[in-house]
């Protein structure tokens, strides 16, 4: 049985986070046009600071709204990886009722990613088929196994949402539920055109943790400490569990706070590690080949 890697940025940011108690694809013309100017939010700051890239989970939702408003006043963008999760509306993420929300981020010039669409966990790999299990779906709680074919159907799966729902593409990327990934994942969503993007240590934003050990005002203080130039974050727009929510409290004051240190802001588009991967997934799609949703 392979290994499964486990995101090591998340381990780090978790142990960081325990002393703070004490203190689809795009279209080929899409990939390949001319970055956005990045930082729009920093103005003259001339990212002195260097760049930042936000990215979001889809999460329960509760904070969607606010996240998109706050992005919006900033002229920041950033990332969104899609699952179609419960959400506090009683309904999904990728249901009907959210396609204007999910078109409303397009027009604003956000990115999309795939976070599987059932949100399945990587349980083990053997045999050359991979062992996933759905956190939501007809199939949640239950181990399914997954050849190629069906794994590449589960991340494409957000993406022909997302198109359906807003007219949007996705990019060819893609955030495993809990960062959980294997070699035989991260070959096979390459294969069908998704490159994986975790987070790094500081950028571990700590909105899934609990919020009477992890307050917010800790959380923010650690993040405007430990940010540095080319760091992702990772953070949700929504999370059932914590009492205290994350974003009302943090996300304006850490978006100010991070311009006034002289930090832009861009989407992975942009990012150098994946501006060569969007290049070469714009030339296959030009050139009619596999990978598109």
């Amino acid at each position: 049985m392979s290994k499964i890697s486990r995101p090591r940025p998340a381990r780090a940011a978790i142990r960081a986070a325990a002393g703070l108690a004490a203190a689809g694809l795009a279209l080929a013309a899409g990939l390949a046009g001319a970055a956005a100017p990045a930082a729009a939010g920093a103005g003259a700051q001339s990212c002195r600071a260097g760049t930042l890239y936000l990215t979001f989970d889809t999460g329960s939702m509760s904070q969607a709204a606010l996240i998109a408003d706050t992005l919006r006043r900033h002229h920041v963008k950033a990332t969104f990886f899609l699952a179609n999760e419960p959400t506090v509306n009683k309904d999904s993420s990728l249901d009907p009722g959210w396609a204007p929300y999910w078109k409303t981020l397009a027009a604003d010039g956000h990115v999309f990613g795939s976070h599987t669409f059932d949100h399945v966990y990587l349980r083990g790999t053997r045999d050359g088929k991979v062992t996933m299990r759905p956190q939501f779906g007809a199939q949640a709680g239950q181990d399914v196994a997954m050849d190629q074919q069906g794994f590449c159907a589960e991340l494409k799966r957000s993406a022909q949402a997302l198109h359906s729902l807003s007219g949007a593409t996705m990019s060819p990327l893609w955030r495993a539920p809990g960062g959980h990934t294997a070699p035989q994942t991260l070959q096979w969503a390459e294969q069908c055109g998704f490159k994986h993007v975790g987070w790094a240590p500081a950028g571990f934003l700590g909105d899934e943790l609990s919020s009477e050990r992890f307050p917010n005002k800790a959380l923010l203080a650690r993040a405007l400490r430990d940010l540095r130039d080319g760091d992702i974050t990772m953070a949700h727009l929504g999370i059932w569990s914590r009492k205290d929510p994350w974003a009302p409290a943090v996300l304006e004051p850490l978006i100010s706070g991070l311009e006034r240190k002289g930090f832009c802001f861009a989407t992975l588009r942009e990012h150098p590690a994946y501006r060569e991967w969007f290049r070469a997934q714009a030339a296959t799609v030009a050139a009619g080949g596999a990978g598109r949703p």
